[in-house]
């Protein structure tokens, strides 16, 4: 998609979003399942169905995905997106190039091993490795716009409010 084609898709949505700015809130919604045995969530994506367990460093085989891979994988493929979509906006030519993230977990946190070990991410890296003739000015537009945009990186840096609810099916009920 060239930045016409992205302005002519994205423009009548722009537009909408500043004349009803209620339509440009949307629910996005994930499920899961725990039927089956083991320690595992089958997770309906939108594409497939997959199944998270446990990292091999709180006891699982490496068989399955786990879920603190899927949070990093979801921020490049966010970031990935978001940049490819600024750049095209810019008119600035990404021939390729590579995205790389990280985190930092001491498991000792979830695993309720030390109190004092937080649970979760303490700290995760971002790069980008990128092929083009871009400037180190137009780079770093670039760099503002994507961390600016990407909804995964913005929703990671300002913690939204989550709550967790815990309810009870009814004997013989089905989810």
């Amino acid at each position: 998609m060239d930045k016409a084609a992205l302005a002519e898709t994205q423009g009548p949505l722009k537009q909408q979003y500043r004349d009803d700015p209620g339509s440009a809130v949307v629910v996005l919604k994930a499920d899961g399942d725990l039927d089956g045995s083991g320690i595992a969530c089958r997770v309906s994506t939108a594409q497939a169905m997959v199944e998270a367990g446990l990292h091999p460093a709180t006891g699982g085989t490496g068989e399955l995905l786990c879920s603190g891979d899927m949070l990093l994988e979801a921020l490049v493929a966010c970031s990935g997106v978001t940049l490819r979509a600024v750049s095209t906006s810019m008119g600035v030519e990404i021939r390729g190039g590579t995205i790389h993230a990280e985190g930092d977990l001491d498991f000792r946190g979830t695993l309720g091993v030390a109190k004092d070990a937080p649970v979760g991410f303490k700290d995760i890296r971002l790069s980008f490795d990128l092929d083009t003739d871009a400037d180190d000015e137009t780079l770093a537009t670039l760099h503002k716009l994507t961390e600016r945009y990407c909804v995964v990186y913005q929703t990671l840096v300002n913690s939204p409010q989550v709550s967790l609810e815990l309810g009870k099916q009814s004997a013989g009920a089905q989810a």
